[in-house]
């Protein structure tokens, strides 16, 4: 029998996953009865020929990003990410609201938020520049950069160096062009995954890993705008709001819904001025959306 050896997966390809082997790229199928693999996963495989194998066994994950799938589902998007950088710009217009529901995810999965403005070039932030100082007073870095004008670009692969990342937000911010300037020789690499696993196109809806030039690995997932609160409470969704954390011991009541609660801490504390009026009026518009 074949020894088992420790493989990245790099890609999801229609029938098969790309696993990258001691710097080459395999072909694997799973065993039968194994959960979804995710790109991002370490995983153990048995190579059945020199370009092929089979993933036996997923070692244990330090965070997993799911997605809605069917029957109310969930299927996970990608395994093992430190950061998520959560890309947004004025054109199209800013949805704070996506911003929040992105952040709150990462509060309960463990994995660290980065916020990246992009298209700076383009258009006048100083009507942003409230709000976007609210999320750096609670902690959360900001990039502001422009993919096309090359501007915050070396601060940005300095802080993607030595972390797998991934970039999310609404189609339209520019996380394409962002990832072509991080990846100068991105379509390259992914005709070379096609070609190593003789699938042909490589299809643009799969999650696909790369290694950064400068360090790092980049996972570009172009369906990732629509990771969801699927899963998720609504006590962990006052929880994904950094703001309230202190506040909900001082809640009157265990199951307070930060609605109109006897007592309710979050509450007054908004109204008093004390933590974001805005930022409450959007969490109270998630609750209503889970």
């Amino acid at each position: 029998m074949s020894e088992l050896t420790e493989g990245l997966v790099v890609s999801h390809l229609g029938q098969g996953i790309a696993v990258e082997v001691s710097g080459a790229i395999i072909l694997c199928q799973t065993r039968r009865k194994l959960e979804t693999v995710a790109v991002g996963d370490k995983v153990m495989v048995i190579k059945t020929s020199p370009d092929q194998g089979r993933i036996e066994q997923i070692m244990p994950r330090r965070s997993l990003l799911q997605r809605p799938s069917r029957n109310k589902k969930t299927r996970p998007v990608a395994a093992n990410i430190d950061k998520i950088y959560v890309v947004f710009a004025t054109e199209p217009h800013c949805d704070f609201l996506l911003i929040d529901q992105y952040l709150a995810i990462c509060e309960n999965r463990n994995i660290d938020a980065v916020l990246v403005l992009n298209k700076v070039d383009l258009t006048n932030i100083n009507n942003l520049e409230e709000e976007l100082q609210q999320y750096q007073d609670l902690g959360y870095k900001l990039h502001k950069v422009s993919a096309i004008e090359n501007i915050g670009i070396a601060g940005l692969k300095a802080a993607l160096n030595g972390h797998i990342s991934i970039f999310a937000g609404q189609s339209g911010v520019g996380k394409s062009s962002l990832t072509n300037a991080l990846i100068p020789d991105k379509l390259l690499k992914t005709n070379t995954v096609s070609e190593i696993t003789k699938h042909g196109r490589h299809t643009t809806t799969a999650a696909t890993l790369y290694h950064l030039p400068e360090g790092g690995d980049l996972i570009d997932s172009p369906g990732v705008a629509i990771f969801g609160l699927a899963d998720m409470t609504e006590q962990q969704l006052a929880w994904g709001y950094r703001e309230f954390q202190p506040l909900l011991e001082q809640c009157k009541f265990s199951n307070c819904r930060h609605l109109k609660d006897k007592d309710c801490a979050v509450r007054v504390a908004a109204e008093a001025g004390k933590i974001p009026m805005k930022r409450y009026q959007r969490y109270l518009k998630l609750t209503e959306k889970m």
